[in-house]
């Protein structure tokens, strides 16, 4: 399982989730068992070669037709800021799930 999730940086520890206007990178966050298994930074989306299962938004006034076009699941985090409380958030069901 994966997400996609916009942020401000490329540092793990430090990246915090944005809009997709103001997004620097795009954290590719691969989970295992519950567990982050890999975290790859990428400056533009188009350049992840693998198949994007679920995106992450901060807020459901994003634009995200792009993603439901392309049947990828569109989570809003509207607390969450860290890709760990993102994951976390993810794995225990408390993110908000977007639909056509």
């Amino acid at each position: 399982m994966n997400l996609l999730i916009p942020v401000d940086c490329n540092k793990r520890h430090e990246a915090l989730l944005t809009t997709l206007d103001t997004s620097k990178y795009w954290a590719f966050v691969e989970l295992d068992e519950g567990q982050i298994v890999n975290c790859k930074f990428y400056k533009d989306r188009n350049d992840i070669e693998a198949w994007v299962e679920n995106v992450i938004v901060i807020n459901d006034q994003e634009y995200t037709w792009q993603f439901l076009e392309e049947n990828i699941s569109v989570f809003v985090a509207p607390t969450q800021r860290s890709i760990d409380e993102i994951v976390e958030a993810f794995l225990l069901k408390n993110l908000k799930v977007l639909t056509k």
